[in-house]
């Protein structure tokens, strides 16, 4: 049974490891996004663009470190990968935008579970868009 659990751990590693960090990277953003909605009185935009940075720029370091395992130190290679995940998250961001806006703005939704929706939506996508395309493994 041990063995059997082991087994499914490495062969899931990435995708767990996917799983975990973005939990947290949803974490970072929804208390990012409530302090700034919240507490500091900024709009349903402003806050929800200042937390996806936040949780864009967590994500990168936990993706490349630990989901990943890109090893590329070499600053051309992390620029390009620095590119393409911002790019991806980009677009993944706007939809995040979108789906806040029409939750909360429109259809006053209570904007932290309208955060939680767009958050779940936002990590699958994200992972499909890492692995296929961020940091995808170099066949040597």
């Amino acid at each position: 049974m041990l063995d059997k659990t082991i087994y499914y751990i490495k062969k899931y590693e990435s995708v767990l490891l996917y799983l975990i960090f973005g939990v947290l990277t949803t974490f970072v953003n929804i208390v990012v996004y409530y302090i700034l909605f919240n507490h500091v009185l900024l709009s349903n935009i402003l806050s929800n663009g200042i937390a996806w940075v936040a949780a864009v720029i967590f994500a990168f370091i936990t993706n490349k470190i630990w989901v990943f395992k890109s090893k590329t130190l070499e600053i051309e290679q992390v620029i390009k990968e620095l590119s393409a995940f911002f790019s991806a998250r980009l677009s993944t961001g706007l939809l995040d935008m979108a789906i806040m806006y029409v939750g909360v703005d429109l259809l006053k939704v209570n904007s932290i579970y309208s955060k939680i929706i767009s958050g779940v939506v936002v990590v699958i996508l994200n992972y499909i868009f890492s692995k296929l395309f961020i940091f995808r493994k170099n066949k040597e």
